[in-house]
């Protein structure tokens, strides 16, 4: 049934449930693969997601191999171990802190904006996470646009990853991502959510 509120949202309300209200985050998945043309075609779609100076410093690492899924979970947590070996596709989803050395490319219309962060690595380390992070939300909404199901975890030594898959040391390790078609179990009870009056002021 359409309600007045769908008519404002430009998205049809099929598409809505599709990227919000049906989806879930996943537990579980089918042993279905996730090709490498899923992947591709969601980031063509999600790499228009804005970031701060155009800076785009989400790196994306896909763990396939039994043997690259193996040097993964010793720094799993336990309560996402068995997920993680189970699932078709795992991301490792860190933050460039070099970054500002695509600036030249990608802010072109500021010649200088790389030299405003070469000597400031605190500086572009906090807006590395904090751009990346942006991306991270868009990649699950479009992991989801794809009808696949997406299962972030924050529950993970994030510096033994990184010791283990970027020992270049300029990349930070925000979050990993089970990505594939969700099980018939793979969803736990909706959690409650906020409503408009507990989130939105009006000044």
């Amino acid at each position: 049934m359409t309600t007045a509120a769908d008519e404002l949202i430009a998205l049809d309300r099929a598409a809505q449930d599709l990227l919000f209200r049906a989806a879930r985050t996943a537990n579980a998945f089918t042993d279905e693969p996730v090709g490498d043309e899923h992947v591709r075609a969601v980031h063509d779609l999600v790499r228009y997601g804005p970031t701060a100076m155009n800076a785009q410093p989400l790196r994306v690492l896909l763990l396939r191999s039994a043997h690259a899924r193996a040097r993964l979970l010793p720094y799993v947590s336990t309560g996402n171990r068995d997920k993680t070996a189970t699932a078709p596709l795992t991301a490792v989803l860190a933050a460039d802190v070099d970054w500002h050395d695509r600036l030249p490319e990608l802010f072109p219309h500021r010649p200088g904006a790389r030299d405003w962060f070469a000597g400031d690595p605190a500086g572009r380390e906090a807006q590395a996470r904090f751009n990346a992070a942006l991306q991270i939300g868009y990649l699950i909404v479009g992991v989801r646009a794809a009808g696949l199901a997406a299962g972030p975890m924050a529950g993970f030594d994030a510096a033994g990853v990184e010791r283990e898959f970027f020992p270049d040391g300029r990349h930070r390790v925000l979050l990993l991502m089970n990505i594939g078609r969700p099980a018939p179990d793979a969803w736990r009870e909706r959690l409650p959510r906020l409503s408009y009056d507990d989130v939105v002021s009006t000044l």
